[in-house]
């Protein structure tokens, strides 16, 4: 029988944890994936234990089983060791079920430890995922169990190839996916419980979804008795025997198998369909739940209608208020180095008498320390009315602390942010600072999503995203404001644009789209400025004839040079920018009224 078949009828006892208790019965820390060719019996007993306990679906001992975990020394026969452990996962679990037809049986596919957060890496991750799942489809597995993770971003599109292949070769496929979460319900890259589960449930692709690892039983039902279960996927639910202790340097969790077995019967009474164990727990809490649980479905269906999310409206936001079908004017401050901050409160004293509909702070821009970007706003704010839009970047901290700073942020009236990945730390500081990069820009618009969702649902933030138009890959960066838009960005400030061949790229952008842009303007104000911009700053791209006309000019000139060059580009993109964003070397905002000013 299929699983989806039997599931339809009755609710399924999983299987507990393999690698703690492997490591108890072994005395061992080894990653107990290797196990599989080195001491295959070690896999099939614990696989039998299970079983015999009364487990009706085993994972196979795969979690691990990825080049980041278990690649070879061998680069270049990495994931070849990875087929040949996760093959051996696969047969051990066969062996250990044997002619068993009430056991089924599920690929365990676990994260794969993120080294970065490019699109590269992303995309390679994601290659991996799909090749592991596509090893297990032929070994004959007809389950797939995803677990453990903080979202779907970088197995989502293996599953859906997965999917995708088993339908064209007629083959029937199950997969599920697990994601981990903190006792508030938030994992470890800041989405919420409600967040994870309803994405997953809109996916056609998912079968089942639910909770593993993270939190104990206790938690674990107070989470998903306020999370708004519904019925369109199977629901899942394996926890951890408890919260670890460490005793002589080695993790313990209590045997507490009768509360545990109390707990899980309260789950399965929210409507639970898959359940089982995770970390610390081992056959003995398995067969306690095979005897306790009422296994019999008492599932009720619902409508497949989602909540209909709640949509921002960006214009209702006094950053783009009053300003339809005019071009907004934002301009950059950047905040200073030290804590003197009289120049920069003079610079947007200024801005403000020129009418400019927001300033923006970046946050401490090539990994070099400044006055806190929302900190500064936060002054500006107060001590002019000036919408203010700090930069955030995903460089310094985690996702606990930029949520605490939205919110810090948000009681302080600030609601316009712009979303960014950050610039790295400069080689010279890493041996004593080091990046956090938990994830990207889209990551955090993922959180900030969320937090409108749910924290700010009356009164939402703004936020918007950096286009790089000068990025090798144009089609890339389309597809990443296509996501961004798909997340809630709202606006977008480009790279200073210095060429009509950069003004190009930026209108190709505005066309596959639609997103409201503002292009970046950068007056140089001298050869010296020019030639340290084109040289030493990434993302930049200026262009030699650029260069020629400063170098054409004298000292007391440059300034006009730059002027003249902003204006064009302001032309050159008048006919699909929805505003500009000035950048001006040394704060020197008072070029923006000669640069605004009317011809004659």
């Amino acid at each position: 029988m299929l699983i989806n078949e039997y599931l339809k009828e009755k609710k399924i006892v999983a299987d507990g944890a393999f690698g703690t208790y492997y490591g108890t019965l072994y005395e061992t820390e080894e990653i107990p994936e290797r196990a599989n060719t080195e001491f295959p019996w070690r896999v099939v007993d614990i696989h039998k234990k299970y079983i015999e306990a009364g487990a009706q679906l085993i994972r196979t001992n795969t979690f691990a089983s990825n080049t980041s975990l278990l690649g070879s020394a061998m680069a270049s026969r990495a994931f070849a060791y990875v087929e040949e452990n996760v093959r051996a996962g696969v047969a051990l679990a066969k062996e250990a079920a044997g002619d068993r037809t009430d056991v089924f049986i599920s690929g365990d596919i676990g994260p794969i430890p993120s080294k970065g957060a490019g699109i590269e890496r992303i995309q390679k991750e994601q290659e991996e995922y799909y090749q592991i799942g596509k090893v297990m489809l032929e070994e004959g597995l007809s389950i797939l169990s995803f677990e453990t993770f903080p979202d779907l971003e970088r197995i989502l599109p293996a599953i859906i190839r997965l999917k995708k292949e088993a339908k064209e070769e007629n083959r029937e496929l199950f997969v599920s996916v697990c994601f981990s979460v903190n006792q508030f319900g938030y994992s470890s890259n800041g989405l919420s419980i409600g967040r994870l589960l309803s994405e997953a449930a809109e996916v056609d692709e998912i079968d089942a979804v639910g909770l593993n690892c993270g939190v104990g039983p206790g938690h674990m039902y107070q989470l998903l008795s306020e999370a708004g279960l519904k019925g369109r996927k199977y629901l899942i639910a394996m926890p951890n025997a408890g919260y670890p202790k460490l005793i002589r340097n080695k993790v313990h969790y209590d045997e507490n198998t009768e509360y545990f077995t109390e707990k899980i019967s309260d789950i399965g009474k929210l409507g639970l369909d898959i359940l089982g164990g995770c970390c610390g727990t081992t056959p003995m809490f398995i067969e306690s739940i095979a005897k306790n649980l009422e296994l019999k479905q008492d599932r009720i269906e619902v409508s497949e209608d989602m909540e209909e999310e709640q949509k921002i409206n960006p214009l209702k936001n006094s950053f783009f208020r009053g300003k339809e079908g005019k071009k907004l004017i934002a301009v950059e401050l950047a905040p200073p180095m030290n804590v003197s901050d009289e120049r920069i409160m003079k610079a947007a004293g200024s801005l403000k008498q020129m009418g400019v509909d927001a300033v923006t702070f970046p946050d401490s821009p090539s990994g070099r320390t400044r006055v806190d970007s929302i900190l500064m706003g936060e002054k500006v704010h107060r001590m002019t009315g000036l919408n203010v839009i700090p930069h955030i970047c995903c460089r310094d901290k985690n996702a606990i602390a930029l949520r605490s700073q939205l919110m810090g942020a948000k009681i302080n009236d600030i609601s316009n942010f712009l979303v960014v990945t950050g610039d790295a730390v400069p080689l010279v500081n890493r041996k004593d600072v080091k990046s956090v990069f938990n994830f990207d820009s889209i990551g955090l618009m993922k959180i900030m999503r969320d937090m409108n969702d749910e924290l700010f649902r009356e009164s939402p933030i703004t936020f918007g995203g950096a286009i790089n138009q000068g990025r090798k890959n144009l089609h890339v960066e389309i597809e990443r404001v296509k996501r961004k838009m798909e997340l809630g960005a709202s606006f977008f400030l480009s790279q200073p644009v210095f060429t009509k061949e950069e003004a190009d790229k930026l209108r190709k952008v505005k066309e596959e789209t639609g997103a409201r842009i503002l292009c970046g303007i950068m007056p140089l104000v001298s050869l010296k400025n020019a030639l340290f911009m084109k040289n030493e700053i990434a993302g930049i791209h200026i262009s030699d004839e650029v260069i020629r006309r400063y170098e054409e000019a004298d000292e007391n000139s440059a300034e006009n040079v730059g002027v003249e060059i902003a204006r064009e580009i302001m032309k050159e993109v008048d006919d699909f920018a929805d505003g500009y964003y000035f950048s001006f070397p040394f704060n020197r905002v008072y070029l923006l009224e000669r640069i605004l000013q009317k011809d004659e």
